[in-house]
This record gives structure tokens, C-alpha cells and sequence, in this order.
């Protein structure tokens, strides 16, 4: 009885709320406040659709089988190969687990709605309180005294900040590398992302010389579809210069969802180009409209210099720095840009890691040119003086090329340039090897697998050296770890913002609790930890991806697969918008003028200039005894015989006295 009184009482949303007829209590009706429109399908259970824009892709849902059941329920099918996987972070707490897709699940109603109650949404340009309304992976509404339907769960956050999801535009995830592959895989490289606020990554597809780039994406792709626990992107590297290349290019960029390629002018030999390649495929980027980008080191210059270091007998890690030099990079960051400049292509500079190679970038950009720039987690957040550590592993755990900087105030640098925009985002280069792996190069630093962790920690140590600091405000926060990506990359409002219409990629922060990083409790799979010992003020508390809680009070939830491919549309606005007009003003004008009518100079058969004939010179002439224009000297001076003087006394010698008052 007591079921069927609730069934009762319970009404559908479409019944509850009917905003055209005459309300029974004219006298006590709750105005609504939004600063958003009212979404006329919040309560109708499906997303807003999307399908004109190539940069949502829909979620594929393999429907099982049902059981037999007395009555049949419309009810989505689990999907029985998706186990979740559950870990602690803070001290264990009875909850139940949540599947991989909430949408997905019997109680779809209750899993698929979502309040976020009283919290601050921080935006790149703006901060307000507000709440937000969330259904099937979407944001519905986002206001004050909203109208919730019924079975929507509510997440307080009052007294929180609710941030964009971040994005870290630069990961290596499995990466074959230097004969051995990275051990976070797509799958614990993900998981880690989450727990630490990035809800979505951009990785490099990145193959040998000689390798299709199709072939490369496809490889990519099939290892992260399967595995990955947050939506991605795909950035792909150009190991290799030739007419397929340029056309695999374009088979990228439109039919695959691509809008970025990356260039080395490191790696000699491996992944390296020289400079005209370097020139074509910057002019082929130009050509999409995708944005080249480019890992600025000069190759040559390392390979030379790491040869002296060893005949030196300099094998440890310290080596790897200094075969590499500060300005090692600012000399390639400059060179790229120049060529860059030159195609008319914009440029995005990977791993910012010294003071020299930022002031680069930030010079180009008060020049006009279209110039952006990375700093990573690692630059950001610690320095170059553990190559020097007496433990081999503790120095070999910080190798990464470019290498960090041993100049102890290159962070708080790089902090201040990305706080004031000269810097534009940030990333991580996570690309992680475990003691055994690096000890492949033991007894040399050449071998040394060059990569560190960051996936998880990013968005901590921005807040803790950026905000807490007081060198940007959240919502510069926002924008360098989130909103300048998803504008960079193509993929804005859907990502990178909270709005009506957007993905619900969210972040609850704590900007007052705090955590201490450490490789015993970190989510990754690797056993060492740049950051080790780091008290980061700015916890996250709750993780959305898609509408998905992931992690919920100091629990992560996940499952492998989970996540999307999003594409990445060539011909960004931020990157392109001002391309068209600079092209068009800056280029190269003919002038218009009379042809010449005078006499042209003959030139000789084996196109030497005709030697001036003696006579023809109107000045000497031609003698065959000549030598030179004065008179011949006699054989004799006229005072030879005259006896010579020990010492001539004069008053003022030739050219004046020596002598007196000037």
C-alpha cells in the first residue's frame, strides 16, 4: 500500500510542470531566476541534438539480449563486459559502484540527472554562483532556483569552486619509445587523468620513418578506443617527408578528425626532419588549415655534443642536460618560427622549457606572428638540479628532452609568461618509464628512456604555483589548463566551458584542502614521481566526464572503454580567424614600371666577365715594360758619402714642438 501511495504522488515531469496554464495559487508562485534561457527539452530525457556538428560523435551501445521477464520494461541493456573498477583514494568509504555508463543503466532517471548545488562556476572570463542542471551527459541549465525534474541526484558544492574539466593537450600514452614502451597505458593514463581533474587528453600518434600515417592513426586508435576512461583527441607526429605523407595529410584532416601535426627538429635519424621538410609540411598545414606544432631542439648540435660528454667520460644523467643546452632550444624555437612564419602557417611550440626558448615565443607574439606556446607540468613545477643527485634512479627519473633546466627560478618564470598570456596552455608530456626502463641506459645517457609523469598532477601544481601563489586568478586557471585547448583545437563550447549545450565535463574544487603527491598513492602505473613530497593546495572533490561521477568523495570509479574519440575540425577561429586578412595585406606587390631601354652587358660562353683590355684602360698605358707610375729611383742617394751624426738636437721638430703648452 505504501508503494502504490508513493506511485501516486510521483507525477512525470511533464505533469508537474505546466507553464501555460493558470497556477492554482496565483499568490504564491516561485519565480524563476536564470541567467540561461530555459531549455525546453530538460525534462524529456534525451540530449540536445548535435548531429550537424562533426565534433560530437555518438557513444556506441552494443545491445545484449534480455532475459525472458513476466513484463518488459524499456530499459537500456548493461553491458556485461564493462566491470567497474573501483580504488580509494582517502580512507575507505562504504558506497555502492556505479557502472561505467550511467545513461546505460536500469535506473536511467537517477543516474542520468544531476543537480550541482551552490557552488562558484568559474569560467575563463567570468565567475558567478549558480547552479547546474545535467542530463544524459549534457548541460541542460545553468541558474538559480532552477525547476528540477524528479530522480535527479544533488551534489552540494557550496563553498566549492565548479570548474570545465581540464584538458592536457600533450600526452604519450603506451608509447613504442627507445625500445621499450611507456608503461601508462591508455587505460591507467586515463584513470590517473580523472583523479586528478583532466577529463580530457590529446595524444600524439607517432610512428617510425617510413610508417603510413593512416596506418599510425589506425594503430592509435584501436589501442585507445578499448581502454581509454575519458574522452580524447589525436594529435599525429610527421616523422617523414614525402608526396604520400601530403596526401595522407589531408585524408587526416578530413575524413579521420585531425587538425594538428607535429614536427621534431630533434631525434637525428629517428624522428628528425631537416629544414626544407620542415618547409613543406608547415606549408601543407597552411594549405588544411591544421596547426603545426614542433619540438624544438637542434638535433645536429645534440648528437655532437652528446659525443664529447661521453668521451669525457660523462655517461650519468647530468650528461643529458648538458649536451642540451638552454640555448640548443632557443635556437630551434627561433628557426621554427622563422620557417613557420615564412609558410604562413600558425605555430604551436610544444614543452616550453626554458627562460631563453618562452622569450622566443613571446617575442614572436609581440611581433604579430601567430606563435603559441606550451609549458608542461614538469617546467612549471620543478627544475634541472636533480640531474645532479648522487641516486642514479632519482636523476634518471627526471630525463626528459627538452631537459628541465637547472636554473632554479625557470618555473616561477614560465609561470609568470603563462599568467600573462605569453604562454597560452599547458600540457604534461607524460610519457612514463619505471626503473627497469630507464636503467637501459645505466651506463649511458643516450639510452636513457626520455620521459615523466604529470597526467595526475597537472591541474594541482597549476593551482599550487599559479593561484595559491597569487600570480593568476581561477579564472586564468581555467583558461590555460582548459578553455585556450578546447578554442585552440576546434572543440569549443563542447569542451572547455560551462554552459547551456556543453559536454558535462565538470570539476568540483577544494581550493583549501590539500594533498601531498607521491608515487605510493598516485593513480598511474609508474614507480617514481617528478613532483615527490609536493604539498598542493587545491583538491579536486568530484570529477564529471560525460555526466559520469568518477570520482565521488575520495573514491575513483571507472572503466576501461568508457571514454570518446573527439574530433579535432581543421580551421580553428582562434588560430586561423586573422590568418585570411594578414595574408592578403602582406602580400608581395609588382611594381609597375617603364622597361629598361639602355645597353645590357654581353656575357661570354662560359659565363665569365670579359677581362678589361690594357688598352682600353684610359688612365695607364699599355707598356710592356711597365710597373708602376713613379719615376725609376737612381742607384745612389746624393748625401751617401757625407759622414753620418750620432744626434740631431732641434727645437721643433718636424710636425711641432714636443714640448710646452697646448
Amino acid at each position: 500500500m505504501a508503494d502504490k501511495k508513493k506511485d501516486k504522488k510521483e507525477k512525470s515531469p511533464e505533469d508537474d510542470y505546466d507553464f501555460f496554464a493558470p497556477h492554482p495559487h496565483p499568490t504564491k508562485v516561485r519565480v524563476k531566476q536564470s541567467f540561461f534561457d530555459h531549455v525546453p527539452d530538460a525534462y524529456e530525457g534525451k540530449s540536445i541534438s548535435f548531429n550537424e556538428s562533426p565534433k560530437r560523435t555518438p557513444k556506441k551501445v552494443v545491445e545484449e539480449p534480455k532475459e525472458e521477464t513476466p513484463k518488459a520494461e524499456e530499459t537500456p541493456a548493461e553491458s556485461p563486459d564493462k566491470t567497474p573498477v573501483q580504488e580509494t583514494v582517502a580512507p575507505p568509504m562504504k558506497m555502492d559502484v556505479l557502472a561505467a555508463d550511467p545513461w546505460d543503466t536500469k535506473d536511467s532517471s537517477a543516474q542520468s540527472r544531476l543537480l550541482i548545488k551552490g557552488g562558484k562556476i568559474i569560467n575563463d572570463d567570468q565567475s558567478f554562483d549558480a547552479d547546474i542542471y545535467i542530463e544524459d551527459g549534457i548541460i541542460k541549465q545553468v541558474g538559480t532556483n532552477l525547476v528540477i525534474p524528479g530522480g535527479a541526484r544533488t551534489i552540494e558544492a557550496r563553498g566549492k569552486l565548479v570548474m570545465p574539466g581540464g584538458i592536457d593537450t600533450h600526452t604519450h600514452m603506451q608509447l613504442p619509445f627507445m625500445g621499450t614502451h611507456a608503461v601508462d597505458d591508455f587505460y591507467s593514463g586515463t584513470k590517473a587523468a580523472l583523479a586528478g581533474g583532466t577529463t580530457m587528453i590529446i595524444d600524439f600518434v607517432l610512428d617510425q620513418k617510413g610508417v603510413s600515417l593512416l596506418e599510425a592513426y589506425d594503430k592509435w586508435r584501436g589501442w585507445a578506443d578499448g581502454k581509454v576512461c575519458c574522452d580524447y583527441g589525436l594529435h599525429v607526429g610527421v616523422t617523414w617527408w614525402s608526396e604520400q605523407v601530403s596526401k595522407e595529410m589531408e585524408t587526416l584532416c578530413s575524413e579521420k578528425g585531425i587538425n594538428s601535426f607535429k614536427m621534431f627538429l630533434a631525434y637525428k635519424d629517428v624522428f628528425m626532419l631537416d629544414d626544407t621538410e620542415l618547409y613543406e609540411s608547415f606549408k601543407r598545414c597552411k594549405e588544411l588549415g591544421a596547426l603545426g606544432m614542433v619540438h624544438a631542439e637542434n638535433g645536429h648540435l645534440i648528437a655532437e655534443k652528446s659525443k664529447e660528454m661521453v668521451k669525457m667520460g660523462i655517461t650519468g644523467p647530468e650528461g643529458h642536460e648538458m649536451c642540451r643546452p638552454e640555448e640548443v632550444e632557443a635556437e630551434a624555437t627561433q628557426r621554427a618560427i622563422t620557417i613557420a612564419n615564412q609558410a604562413n602557417c600558425p605555430l604551436y611550440v610544444v614543452h616550453v622549457m626554458s627562460k631563453s626558448s618562452a622569450d622566443v615565443v613571446s617575442k614572436a607574439r609581440r611581433e604579430g606572428k601567430i606563435v603559441f606556446g606550451e609549458p608542461i607540468a614538469a617546467s612549471l613545477g620543478t627544475d634541472g638540479n636533480h640531474y645532479w643527485n648522487k641516486c642514479w634512479r632519482h636523476a634518471a627519473g627526471h630525463v626528459m628532452g627538452p631537459p628541465l633546466r637547472p636554473d632554479s627560478s625557470t618555473p616561477g618564470y614560465l609561470m609568470d609568461l603563462l599568467a600573462n598570456n605569453d604562454l597560452q596552455v599547458t600540457g604534461t608530456d607524460n610519457c612514463t618509464f619505471n626503473a627497469d626502463q630507464k636503467a637501459l641506459g645505466k651506463d649511458d645517457f643516450r639510452q636513457i628512456p626520455n620521459g615523466v609523469n604529470g597526467v595526475e598532477d597537472r591541474m594541482s601544481v597549476i593551482w599550487e604555483k599559479g593561484v595559491h601563489s597569487g600570480k593568476m586568478d581561477p579564472c586564468r586557471f581555467v583558461a590555460v589548463t582548459s578553455t585556450n585547448a578546447a578554442k585552440i583545437f576546434n572543440i569549443y563550447p563542447q569542451k572547455g566551458r560551462i554552459a547551456v549545450g556543453s559536454d558535462a565535463d565538470i570539476v568540483i574544487w577544494d581550493p583549501k584542502e590539500t594533498r601531498t603527491i607521491s608515487a605510493k598513492t598516485h593513480h598511474q602505473a609508474v614507480d617514481f614521481n617528478i613532483f615527490e613530497g609536493m604539498v598542493c593546495h587545491g583538491v579536486p572533490l568530484y570529477v564529471i566526464t560525460n555526466g559520469n561521477v568518477v570520482l565521488d568523495e575520495g573514491q575513483l570509479k571507472v572503466t576501461q572503454g568508457m571514454g570518446r574519440f573527439i574530433p579535432t575540425p581543421c580551421n580553428s577561429e582562434v588560430v586561423y580567424g586573422r590568418l585570411a586578412k594578414r595574408e592578403l595585406a602582406n602580400m608581395p606587390q609588382k611594381v609597375e614600371r617603364d622597361p629598361y631601354t639602355g645597353p645590357v652587358a654581353k656575357i661570354t660562353s662560359n659565363g665569365d666577365a670579359p677581362a678589361v683590355k690594357r688598352e682600353e684602360n684610359p688612365i695607364v698605358a699599355d707598356t710592356s715594360q711597365f710597373q708602376h707610375s713613379r719615376p725609376p729611383t737612381r742607384g745612389e742617394q746624393f748625401d751617401d758619402k757625407a759622414p753620418r751624426r750620432a744626434q740631431i738636437r732641434t727645437s721643433n721638430p718636424p710636425g711641432g714642438k714636443s714640448s710646452g703648452l697646448w
